[in-house]
């Protein structure tokens, strides 16, 4: 899996300057976009009742803002790197507590698919969440309907104030069920088991220590938890998109795979397979069953098997910054709420305040990546423009990490060194696993 998404992988650096995994059409040189002009904002609009089967096997379309074509703005599936969207829906039965994926297809507006999506077969009593992800930096929502968003209870951000990147239908409902039916005993989260490969700091090779999670300080970055692991295969004789699946692959051989930055695709499709861990998968309704991850699933592993440093998505991340850069409680609840943490309070600012957030990240990250470095060079990297190898990436996304959060304002100081190629990208990487506290 992780060589494959190296194909189709480049770096670009969002928005809101974060390092991320940023993809290309793999192996097919130039996409054909057909205009000069890229935004950094692009609109997608949302089918009718997108909580349905027939909504999620609806197209999304993605065009440009308050009107703009998506020729004019540089708003095309065919422009991946930059402003490529992506939908992915988790499907929880509420009578069996099983789970499933379906990942909804978006084309540009004014175009079809390549291949008609996969209508899924949706259980009678179905909980529906749909997260989205973003190349971009804005992804606004809109409804293709007068409705559409009501039905979907779905939301971009806070009013003026949006997320980014990222966005959310239904999330509270499914969360809110799902942790309802892990107290009544009737959906059942697995621990992330051990790493066969981890080495715990100062300790040796398989010290037994559970594989990480997308809310343990070892891996995140400063906006934890964002985007998605759908891939959508592209034509690019024609600018279509289709579904990545088993019938679509033999259809459409050789097709470029296009994929979203995302924190959950490092952990699922590179840290996991370096230290011999596994993600939580489900069925994929859209791919005939075949087992597959995704962003809500990844959440509930990492809900159930919390450590007792969490971390949560902190109010200086710059997704859920407020106007003028404020911090806003409110605006990280809502994004927190949906994919299923905690709110702004005494209890989670112990781990995740800024000042906390950045203290750990430091701390416990530094420390992660240096006691795994012989592991992590010996794994190719998900970006080689960034790292060459996943350790020269994970110590260089930690370091802009660092810098993004303005850590250095809380009296913390860079623990990470970086050697660079005439590329940028990052060959070396020392780093100072001395603990520090914060200060004023």
């Amino acid at each position: 899996m992780a060589l494959g998404l190296i194909l189709g992988i480049v770096v670009s650096t969002s928005g809101h300057g974060t390092t991320k995994l940023h993809p290309t059409a793999a192996n097919s040189g130039n996409t054909g976009v057909s205009s000069t002009a890229v935004e950094d904002t692009c609109d997608i609009i949302v089918p009718a009742h997108p909580l349905t089967a027939k909504g999620l096997a609806t197209p999304y379309q993605l065009t440009g803002p308050a009107g703009g074509s998506p020729a004019a703005t540089g708003c095309q599936m065919s422009n991946p790197v930059n402003l490529g969207a992506f939908v992915q829906a988790t499907i929880l039965n509420t009578q069996t507590g099983a789970l499933s994926v379906y990942n909804p297809l978006v084309i540009t507006a004014g175009t079809t698919p390549a291949i008609a999506p996969v209508v899924p077969k949706l259980p009678k009593h179905a909980v529906v969440t749909i997260d989205f992800g973003f190349n971009g930096t804005f992804l606004l929502q809109q409804g293709a309907t007068s409705s559409a968003l009501a039905e979907g209870n779905c939301t971009d951000g806070m009013p003026g104030s949006p997320f980014g990147q990222v966005s959310f239908c239904n999330g509270v409902n499914f969360f809110d069920t799902a942790f309802r039916l892990e107290r009544e005993g009737r959906l059942h989260i697995p621990s992330p088991g051990i790493a066969k490969n981890i080495v715990a700091s100062g300790g040796s090779l398989g010290t037994g220590r559970e594989c990480p999670t997308t809310r343990n300080f070892d891996m995140i970055d400063q906006d934890p938890s964002d985007n998605v692991t759908t891939k959508y295969l592209y034509d690019p004789s024609t600018g279509q998109t289709a579904q990545d699946n088993t019938a679509n692959q033999a259809r459409m051989p050789g097709a470029p795979v296009l994929v979203n930055g995302s924190d959950n695709a490092l952990v699922d499709d590179f840290l996991d397979p370096a230290l011999g861990c596994t993600p939580l998968m489900a069925p994929d309704l859209g791919n005939h069953g075949v087992m597959t991850t995704s962003q809500a699933l990844d959440e509930l592993l990492a809900a159930a098997n919390q450590p007792a440093r969490v971390a949560l998505v902190p109010e200086n991340d710059e997704m859920v910054l407020g106007p003028g850069n404020s911090l806003d409680a409110a605006k990280t609840d809502l994004y927190r709420a949906e994919i299923g943490q905690a709110p702004v309070d005494s209890a989670t600012d112990a781990s995740s305040s800024p000042v906390m957030f950045c203290q750990n990240m430091v701390n416990i990250q530094t420390a992660f990546i240096a006691a795994n470095e012989k592991v992590f060079a010996a794994w190719p990297s998900p970006v080689p423009t960034v790292g060459d190898t996943l350790y020269t990436f994970m110590a260089n996304r930690l370091a802009s990490s660092f810098d993004n959060l303005n850590c250095a304002g809380f009296g913390l100081h860079q623990s990470v060194t970086v050697v660079n190629n005439g590329a940028g990208a990052a060959t070396e990487a020392s780093l100072n696993t001395d603990p520090e506290v914060a200060g004023f």
